[in-house]
């Protein structure tokens, strides 16, 4: 596990192929361990804290359910009264809690406000989702695809919907393990170019292919996965009547599943608005992984604590 003590992970791309690798395989022993009920106190009198400046269901109790699990502590902090980045700067509040915990979640808006963080940090920073980059939950996704699947290389994912922060950790971790991702998103919604560029570039190096399309049906054509995810995400409110226009056509329903493989598995995120990017009978159908994608959210972040804090 030395490899990745004290390393931060604020992005897919601070990972190599091989640590993403030994991520999978020990959230693979974890899961196995906590169906047995025994799961190793790695974290044993460890501390992390966790500063959420978004709402958060799945990050916040999977990270406190993981370190208990990993016999550490978890303390939950309001980015609002820390006064993050406001009252006190970031750099100050990075240095502060550097001396009494052992690791730090941040949930936050800016990509920015983490990397300046992780910069006055010492002990390792983990990005609990920013406007960029998600990348907790993409290491989620590729351990649940490949729990399924029984691999990652060759395997088709066909992302349908907005090209947020999901997307761009999704594209990322699909090209460092060789996987094919095409997005479908209507135009004006596409991923932000230097995260496309650098996927891409990353891509040409594992032979994966990242492709960006305009229409849904083409993309899930020989797809093994389907991915998608709420069309407004946290801090777009605004723009909700604008995007149920703009992405009327890009819905997960059964015609659109039923032009993909056979055997194909549906992915989402969580949390979903039924009848807008997905339909009920799709996500409760025999193709929906959704809920044990939910479930590994807990054995990979136990993966990734263990690797970045164990001593």
């Amino acid at each position: 596990m030395g490899k990745l003590r004290n390393k931060d992970l604020i992005a897919i791309n601070d990972l190599s192929r091989e640590e993403v690798q030994m991520v999978l395989n020990l959230a693979k022993f974890m899961k196995q361990r906590a169906k047995k009920g025994n799961t190793p106190k790695l974290l044993k009198g460890k501390t992390l804290a966790m500063i959420f400046e978004k709402p958060s269901n799945r990050t916040r109790v999977s990270f406190e359910v993981g370190m208990w699990q990993l016999g550490g502590l978890a303390i939950g902090l309001n980015a609002a009264k820390l006064r993050f980045g406001k009252g006190e700067s970031i750099p100050d509040i990075a240095r502060t809690l550097s001396r009494y915990v052992d690791g730090i979640v941040i949930r936050t808006f800016a990509h920015e406000s983490i990397v300046e963080f992780a910069r006055y940090s010492t002990v390792p920073v983990i990005n609990g989702l920013t406007d960029l980059f998600h990348p907790c939950q993409a290491l989620t996704d590729i351990f649940t695809i490949w729990e399924k699947k029984n691999k990652l290389r060759g395997i088709k994912i066909a992302y349908i919907g907005d090209g947020n922060n999901v997307c761009h950790s999704l594209m990322t971790a699909a090209a460092k393990m060789g996987m094919e991702l095409i997005v479908a998103c209507p135009k004006g919604y596409e991923p932000d170019k230097k995260v496309l560029n650098m996927a891409q570039d990353i891509a040409k190096k594992s032979k994966a292919t990242i492709g960006i399309v305009h229409d849904p049906g083409d993309a899930v054509v020989g797809a093994d996965v389907i991915y998608t995810d709420v069309w407004t995400s946290m801090g777009q409110e605004k723009e909700t009547a604008k995007r149920l226009k703009a992405f009327k056509k890009f819905q997960v329903n059964s015609a659109l599943v039923n032009k993909a493989k056979k055997d194909v598995i549906v992915m989402h995120c969580l949390p979903a608005h039924r009848g807008e990017e997905i339909t009920s009978d799709i996500i409760d159908s025999k193709y929906s992984v959704v809920f044990d994608q939910a479930e590994n959210r807990l054995h990979v972040q136990k993966a990734i604590l263990a690797l970045l804090m164990e001593g």
